[in-house]
């Protein structure tokens, strides 16, 4: 079982211009270990690639940003089957579940970082 990913909020001001080091080696990562695909290329002002899964894109760029700094919650229908769907790519991903709260709302979520340093954060809002 796959879950669905139906919303990508930054953690700065922009999922579609997430800095990486080189759009090459990082794209491999989110198509084998994140289930993302590229969905266009462009080369305006800086190198920068998009990908899709379900219902969201994010933006990958040389934009020359710090990655470390930089990253998304992914909101997803079923955390659980995230993290199993992930763990099914790289068995060695790390899926420790939190909870958090983040206003009136209530969190289950794992994260993961990127190879390029991007974190993400994949969760799902409990009833």
């Amino acid at each position: 079982m796959t879950a669905k990913f139906f919303r990508a909020a930054p953690y700065a001001d922009d999922a579609m211009n997430l800095p990486v080091r080189d759009i090459d080696e990082a794209i491999p990562f989110y198509e084998s270990k994140m289930g993302f695909r590229v969905a266009s290329r462009s080369e305006d002002g800086c190198r920068r690639v998009v990908l899709e899964r379900d219902t969201i894109q994010i933006g990958l760029a040389e934009n020359g940003g710090d990655p470390s700094q930089e990253g998304c919650f992914f909101e997803v229908d079923d955390v659980q089957a995230a993290a199993a769907e992930l763990r099914s790519y790289d068995p060695s991903l790390e899926t420790d579940m939190k909870t958090q709260q983040h206003g009136d709302t209530t969190y289950c979520l794992f994260f993961v970082v990127a190879p390029d340093g991007l974190c993400y954060c994949i969760g799902e809002a409990q009833k």
